[in-house]
């Protein structure tokens, strides 16, 4: 299997969205405008639109948060969990057990 990782988003390619597709809807579920797609990838924001809403229309959904939600329900993308701190490098400068509100 293929993927494309976009920051804390993996997509799995060869399940009906083109790569394009899915880079442009890894960098939805991260929260990403048209215009900040456009400028990474050296697009036009009208040429990312349309390959989002070209996910929507495969995966007959209307809203950006339900195509998020229904890539995730099929598999196409999943979330990755970001690399936890390494305990062993404990700042010694933290106050443990200290609650300031």
């Amino acid at each position: 299997m293929e993927f494309i990782v976009s920051g804390s988003w993996k997509g799995q390619l060869g399940m009906g969205l083109a790569a394009r597709e899915i880079s442009c809807l890894l960098a939805v579920a991260a929260g990403h405008t048209d215009k900040e797609i456009a400028a990474r990838d050296g697009l036009s924001p009208r040429s990312v639109k349309g390959r989002i809403e070209s996910a929507m229309f495969k995966l007959g959904v209307f809203r950006r948060p339900a195509l998020v939600a229904e890539a995730m329900l099929r598999g196409l993308i999943t979330a990755t969990a970001p690399s936890s701190p390494d305990p062993r490098q404990h700042d010694q400068k933290s106050e443990d057990g200290v609650f300031i509100a």
